[in-house]
């Protein structure tokens, strides 16, 4: 394994019932306002907001509310939560909901703490705040694990750029995950949450190093479990077993630890985030459409990765097969798996149609490290074409 340094500040209350039984004691170590950060109104008809603000109450905070966070935090929404800590000196942000909650938090705790607009500070000057309102986090969806990390995304609207940072000052103090707060959760939300916990997990697993290492045995452990935990799910959205294995394989494929030793990819990562910010697609679903065609494009570059992928997740029988047969049929089993739990397998199955210029998006991606095949413009285009 490569080396790396390993430490981890956000502590995890897990389990039925760790929200009421926890969040207003912790509430008490911090100042006396607290934002409450939050999606639409789905957070209202579940009840959970009803909650928060008796614990809120209960722990005798002033609640400054932040509403209406949408499923691609921009940039202007961020502006707007930074704001509002500002004029009412927040002491601390309960980040109530799933990873576009949490990721809005965490800019909208850097941007409280400058008075520098952080877009040009990071994309422009190249520096990267180092104070931040703290945070706390109460999950109520699985999907991009943000609740133990210091990673988090926006979009900026008028440069139609979708981009991420990592700020380890960031990470939550403490989430709090109770898998029943998942229940009310639509089946395609669930689905393409569920569909980004994998492709979290992949987008690590298909990197050097590719000797046996731990951490591709604990991806491989995870990735099993997705798919087993999804379909479950699915076919009982209150299957508490099955979402509560979901919610802890969410976090656990970016809480770091599958990474160490890892270099990690995230190149379809990168081409999404620049297709959500042209057309505001579902994060989760535009990975499903990518994803296939990107793997058909790399899988032989990274053959032995592919092949154990095809055996050791997928279950495919290498018996008379060549390496490159069974590597290949472990990303068509990703490919049907991607149509079994009723995700788009195309760019116009997602509502992108013949009017968006694929071309000028391409051109617009990153062209990340990479693992295998390490991408170029040229070969973007190739792929979002391919996904028409």
């Amino acid at each position: 394994m490569n080396n790396f340094i390993f430490s981890y500040p956000t502590k995890v209350y897990f389990g039925k019932g760790c929200v009421k039984e926890y969040l207003a004691s912790l509430l008490r170590g911090y100042g006396p306002t607290v934002m409450l950060a939050y999606g639409g109104g789905s957070l209202k008809k579940s009840g959970v907001y009803d909650q928060m603000i008796s614990i809120l109450a209960e722990a005798g905070k002033t609640v400054v509310e932040f509403g209406g966070i949408m499923p691609n935090p921009t940039y202007a929404k961020v502006q707007e939560g930074a704001k509002l800590v500002k004029e009412h000196h927040v002491d601390f942000i309960l980040a109530v909901g799933g990873g576009s909650v949490i990721d809005c938090s965490k800019i909208v705790s850097a941007q409280a703490m400058t008075d520098s607009d952080i877009w040009e500070l990071e994309n422009v000057k190249r520096e990267y705040p180092t104070k931040f309102i703290p945070m706390g986090a109460v999950v109520t969806a699985s999907g991009t694990g943000s609740e133990m990390n210091g990673g988090a995304v926006i979009t900026n609207e008028a440069q139609k750029v979708k981009t991420g940072r990592d700020y380890p000052a960031a990470n939550a103090r403490f989430a709090l995950m109770d898998p029943t707060y998942t229940y009310s959760v639509p089946k395609f939300q669930l689905a393409s949450g569920g569909f980004d916990i994998l492709s979290h997990i992949m987008e690590t697993y298909f990197s050097p190093c590719d000797a046996e290492n731990v951490s591709d045995d604990i991806s491989e452990a995870l990735m099993r479990g997705v798919i087993r935990d999804l379909r479950a799910s699915l076919a009982n959205p209150e299957d508490y077993d099955a979402r509560s294995n979901l919610m802890w394989e969410s976090t656990m494929a970016e809480n770091r630890i599958i990474k160490l030793g890892k270099k990690g990819d995230f190149q379809c990562h990168q081409m999404e985030h620049q297709l959500g910010a042209y057309t505001d697609c579902n994060h989760g679903a535009g990975l499903a459409v990518l994803h296939p065609a990107y793997y058909r494009h790399i899988y032989k570059d990274g053959l032995a990765k592919f092949k154990r992928f095809a055996v050791r997740v997928w279950g495919i029988d290498p018996t008379g097969k060549s390496d490159e047969e069974v590597a290949a049929a472990g990303v068509e089993a990703l490919a049907d798996f991607i149509k079994e739990i009723g995700l788009p397998t195309t760019l116009r199955e997602l509502g992108v149609d013949e009017s968006i210029d694929l071309g000028i998006i391409a051109a617009s991606c990153n062209v990340a490290p990479g693992s295998y095949g390490k991408m170029c413009h040229a070969e973007i285009a190739a792929i979002f074409s391919e996904c028409r």
